[in-house]
C-alpha cells in the first residue's frame, strides 16, 4: 500500500479512521452505521473512504481505478442519498431505495448507500425503512450521516452502529488545504468560510475556477449592493445563479463519460435510465450546493464586517475584500449585522422548502441592501 491512502484524507479523525480500517481488514464491517458529528468533521469523507476500502484490493489505496471512481462520485454501486422532500425524506423516495437495495451490485462485491441528513426521516418514512435498515441483503452496507444523535429517531439510531466524529479545529482544516493544494493560508481560510468549514467542499471550491468566479461575483455584488436600484438587484441575483450553474457543464461531461463506460461494460442495449435519473439528482444536488456556497460567502462576509466593527479583525476570513468590509464595519451596528445575517438564514430555509432560488436570493439581497443603506 502506498504511504498515502483514503484514510489519511479524513481530517483530525485518527480514531475513527483506525476503527473503520480495522473493520475492513478484519471483515467485520457493520451492515449499518450512523456517523455523528458537526459539519466539516469528515463524516461523508469517511463514508467514501469506507467504500474505497471495501472495494479496493489494497484496502483503499486512493490511486487505483476503483478508488478513483468512488472518490469522483461515479461508481455505480455507491449511492449518495439526500432528502427529496422539502423538510423530510418522503415515503416514495424510501421505497425507491428499498427496491434498489434488493438489486444485485453492478460492478463491485457490495452496494454502499451513504444517506445524508438522517435526522430528516419522519416516523412514516422511517417505519418504511426500518426492516431494510435492520436486515439489508448481505452485500449491502448503509451509512447514515447526521450532525446530532439526539435529532435522529430512536428507531433509526438503534439499528445502527454509532461512530462519533470530533469537531475539526479551523487551524487544522486550513493547514490541510494548504498542504494538499499549495494555496496561501488566506485562500484556505476564505474557502472554509464559504464552505461552512467543510474541508472537501472548500477543496472543491479552490480547485474550480468557475466556483471561485461565483465567489468573486458574490463579494463584488455585496460591495456594490448599497448603490444598486431594484432592477440591478434582480439582475445581480440572476447573475449569481448563472455563475452557480456554469461549473455544472464539467459535471455533465463526466456523466456522459460514465454512461459510455456503463454501456461498454453491460452492452449497448442496457437501459441507462437508472443512471440518468441518478445523474439528474446529482446535478440538482450540485446546484443546491453551489447556491449554498453563495449563501455561505454572503454569510461569512457579513460576519467579517461584524468582527471588524467590534475590533476582532483577527477572525476575518475574507481578507481579500478587507477594503469593502472596513467601509461597512465603520458604520454597522451589531443589531444591523445580525439582521443581515438573518436574511441569509431565511434565504437558506426558503430554498430548503423549495422556494425558487432566484426569488429567495432576490429577497435576501434586498434585505441586506436595506441594512447596508441604514446600518443602524
Amino acid at each position: 500500500m502506498s504511504s498515502k491512502c483514503v484514510w489519511d484524507e479524513i481530517p483530525a479523525q485518527t480514531r475513527v479512521a483506525g476503527f473503520l480500517r480495522s473493520a475492513v481488514a478484519g471483515d467485520t464491517v457493520s451492515h449499518a452505521y450512523l456517523f455523528v458529528g458537526p459539519s466539516g468533521s469528515g463524516k461523508k469523507t469517511a463514508a467514501v473512504a469506507l467504500a474505497c476500502a471495501v472495494y479496493c484490493e489494497d484496502g483503499g489505496c486512493g490511486s487505483c481505478s476503483t478508488c478513483h471512481r468512488v472518490l469522483s462520485g461515479h461508481h455505480p454501486d455507491v449511492h449518495v442519498v439526500r432528502p427529496e422532500g422539502a423538510a423530510t425524506y418522503i415515503v416514495d423516495q424510501v421505497r425507491e431505495i428499498i427496491h434498489d437495495v434488493n438489486l444485485k451490485p453492478v460492478q463491485a462485491s457490495h452496494k454502499i448507500y451513504i444517506i445524508d441528513e438522517a435526522d430528516r426521516f419522519n416516523s412514516e418514512s422511517a417505519n418504511a425503512f426500518l426492516k431494510t435498515l435492520e436486515e439489508p441483503p448481505d452485500d449491502v452496507i448503509i451509512v447514515l450521516l447526521t450532525r446530532s444523535f439526539e435529532t435522529v429517531l430512536p428507531t433509526i439510531a438503534s439499528r445502527c452502529q454509532v461512530v462519533r466524529f470530533r469537531p475539526v479545529p479551523p487551524s487544522v482544516a486550513a493547514a490541510l488545504l494548504v498542504e494538499r493544494l499549495g494555496v496561501d493560508p488566506s485562500q484556505a481560510i476564505a474557502a472554509l468560510a464559504a464552505s461552512g468549514g467543510v474541508v472537501p467542499r472548500a477543496e472543491e471550491l479552490l480547485r474550480s475556477p468557475g466556483r471561485l468566479a461565483a465567489r468573486e461575483l458574490c463579494l463584488e455584488t455585496l460591495k456594490r449592493l448599497p448603490h444598486m436600484d431594484g432592477y440591478d438587484v434582480i439582475e445581480a441575483a440572476r447573475a449569481l445563479l448563472g455563475a452557480v450553474k456554469a461549473p455544472l457543464d464539467e459535471v455533465k461531461s463526466t456523466q456522459g463519460d460514465e454512461i459510455e463506460e456503463y454501456r461498454s461494460l453491460l452492452g449497448k442495449k442496457v437501459s441507462t435510465k437508472p443512471l440518468e435519473e441518478r445523474h439528474k439528482r446529482e446535478l440538482t444536488a450540485r446546484e443546491r450546493e453551489g447556491v449554498s456556497e453563495i449563501l455561505g460567502v454572503a454569510q461569512s462576509w457579513l460576519r467579517d464586517c461584524l468582527a471588524v466593527s467590534q475590533g476582532a479583525g483577527v477572525y476575518v476570513g475574507n481578507t481579500d475584500v478587507a477594503d469593502a468590509m472596513e467601509e461597512v464595519a465603520s458604520v454597522i451596528t451589531p443589531a444591523a449585522a445580525l439582521t443581515a445575517l438573518e436574511a441569509v438564514d431565511t434565504a437558506r430555509k426558503r430554498i430548503s422548502y423549495n422556494v425558487s432560488p432566484q426569488l429567495a436570493i432576490e429577497v435576501m439581497l434586498f434585505d441586506i441592501q436595506e441594512v447596508l443603506r441604514c446600518p443602524r
